[in-house]
């Protein structure tokens, strides 16, 4: 299992590497991803354990995938993730794991997700052109995508446009798992 301190070094170590990279400062890239100046710092001296929503607001923002903040290594040509090495983000009940990612000619990722009855994730919209494609493997999953709920079974699978807010929830009566790739095109921040 990764170690939670290393993997929030990696994650702060990377947030200053892109922010500096793109010549942006804490405020620009606070106002860039709707993340607070103080959450960024935080962040930046592995202070914090931060939210997927938050990981995903940065990662946006700087144009990188969530997988690109939290890698502790740099990639290479082929890259295996062994599981001892995903990355695991617990909200609560909820758990998302995020299996592998590249941002490279395009940004992808890779997501495992695991949903107790009852439970939800609200999902922020992401740049427009992003689209996420899932498959339920148990239980049932209503998403909901602007306002209008969908209900996908085991074994279904969706394609949805991710450019406005979105929510998984698991309104049944047995736990839900998903797998998820999120294409997002390649934004050129650093132009």
């Amino acid at each position: 299992m990764e170690d939670p301190d290393l993997i929030n070094q990696a994650i702060a170590n990377n947030v200053r590497a892109q922010r500096a990279h793109r010549g942006l400062t804490l405020d620009a890239l606070a106002a860039r991803s709707g993340v607070s100046r103080g959450m960024l710092v935080q962040v930046e001296q592995g202070r914090t354990n931060p939210s997927v929503s938050t990981l995903t607001r940065i990662a946006s923002a700087l144009g990188v995938t969530v997988a690109r903040l939290v890698e502790v290594a740099d990639v290479p040509t082929v890259r295996i993730v062994s599981k001892a090495d995903v990355v695991t983000f617990d909200q609560g009940d909820v758990r998302a794991r995020l299996l592998v990612g590249a941002d490279v000619p395009m940004i992808l990722e890779l997501w495992d997700w695991r949903m107790p009855p009852g439970e939800h994730h609200d999902g922020d919209a992401h740049p427009p052109g992003t689209r996420e494609m899932l498959t339920v493997l148990d239980g049932e999953l209503t998403l909901t995508v602007y306002g209008k709920s969908y209900v996908i079974g085991k074994d279904d699978a969706v394609l949805f446009t991710a450019d406005r807010p979105h929510r998984y929830a698991n309104r049944g009566t047995e736990d839900l798992r998903f797998v998820m790739v999120v294409a997002e095109p390649r934004d050129t921040h650093d132009q």
